[in-house]
């Protein structure tokens, strides 16, 4: 399956000495980094992961240093952040384009050593589990795509059980094996009964204080939890919008899991079928889509607005010149609230969608349409 990033990764490869590619576990980077090793001529590839291959980095100079003129790929970079000093000297010994390339299950703050040590020399990209746009197909739909989430294993899974059973399979591993890789302390017991209140939590604003006090731990300790679900890929902050108006405006941010399929599992959803009749399935549908909207233009700033009267707008995004409003509404014949339209008003946005699961769109008013949500996200990726 030709995923969307694969383009500017080749380009990246032959223009910078190194690239990151960062996401969560099992979203394919691995697949991918191997297709495009097909292209390079002799490329090495090192499971760091793997005993025998870290021994091969005992003396990192000596194994690397004849490899110059052929492509590496580090899957699980981050175990080894010890390797970026060396990755830099390397690279300053005989820079070209396509030396490295560097696969990490954590994000560019988790991997800090790499941003200080390789400044200059290295591109960053986010590989996403599987956008809408890559599997919606004459096989596979947006309702599959919505229930399961995108990692390629749940997605393509011959039945909603083992789609579910590799779910709670990945949350598990990642509790258990993936955070202590991190080199990060948590107290198990204690995180995992918080990422279960989290997922009860998504598309709601965050009470550090109300929170604390749910999951028995300090705000400090349910502020580091968060952040490290954060820059593992898993959850995603949404900040409120800071404009000088002369509004009372929430200032708590909005959290929602970056996975439809990880938030399912841990609310115990089976299937499309149940997630309709759920009492989530609208946070559901608002998070989904949010989600699909961001991958689409990731440069873009992206906001809620919200004031404490209550007007609202669920998502604001801002590239350039270009600022639009975007209402989730899980419904066929949508009808926007007076908070909707009074947050336009306060912003002063003359362009606003309505994402709903609709076939096709129709205008509201000038500037502001009802749309289907890949209708949404075509229009947001050709900005």
């Amino acid at each position: 399956m030709i995923r969307a990033i694969q383009a500017e990764l080749v380009q990246d490869l032959s223009e910078s000495p190194a690239v990151a590619l960062l996401g969560p576990r099992q979203c394919g980077k691995t697949t991918l980094a191997r297709l495009l090793s097909k292209a390079f001529p002799g490329a090495v590839y090192l499971d760091l992961e793997r005993p025998s291959d870290l021994r091969k980095l005992t003396d990192p100079e000596l194994y690397l240093g004849p490899l110059a003129d052929r492509l590496v790929v580090m899957d699980e970079i981050q175990r080894v952040p010890e390797l970026f000093p060396v990755l830099r000297a390397l690279i300053d010994e005989g820079r070209r384009p396509g030396r490295f390339l560097l696969l990490g299950s954590a994000s560019r703050d988790l991997l800090r050593q790499s941003s200080e040590s390789l400044a200059g020399r290295i591109r960053y990209r986010e590989l996403t589990p599987f956008r809408l746009t890559e599997v919606v197909t004459e096989d596979y739909g947006m309702d599959r795509h919505w229930a399961r989430g995108g990692f390629p294993v749940s997605f393509l899974d011959g039945s909603q059980s083992q789609s579910l059973r590799w779910r709670r399979d990945f949350l598990r591993t990642f509790l258990e094996r993936d955070v202590p890789s991190f080199g990060i302390e948590v107290r198990l017991p204690l995180f995992e009964r918080f990422v279960s209140m989290l997922a009860h939590l998504h598309g709601q604003l965050l009470n550090w204080s109300r929170l604390a006090e749910s999951a028995a731990i300090s705000v400090p300790t349910a502020k580091h939890y968060t952040e490290l679900l954060e820059k593992s890929f898993l959850v995603r902050l949404l900040p409120p919008h800071e404009a000088n108006l002369s509004k009372r405006l929430v200032k708590s941010p909005k959290l929602w899991w970056r996975d439809s399929g990880l938030l399912h599992a841990l609310l115990d959803i089976a299937d499309f079928d149940a997630l309709q009749g759920h009492p989530v399935v609208g946070a559901s549908w608002e998070g989904y889509a949010i989600e699909e909207i961001l991958r689409a233009a990731p440069e873009a700033q992206a906001t809620f607005y919200r004031t404490q009267a209550g007007t609202e707008l669920d998502l604001v995004l801002v590239k350039g010149e270009r600022r639009m409003a975007f209402e989730f509404k899980r419904s066929s014949a949508p009808s926007p609230t007076r908070g909707f339209w009074q947050g336009l008003e306060d912003l002063g946005l003359e362009e606003a969608r309505i994402v709903a699961p609709v076939d096709s769109p129709w205008p509201l008013r000038k500037g502001v349409q009802v749309v289907p949500l890949r209708d949404a996200v075509a229009e947001v990726a050709a900005w």
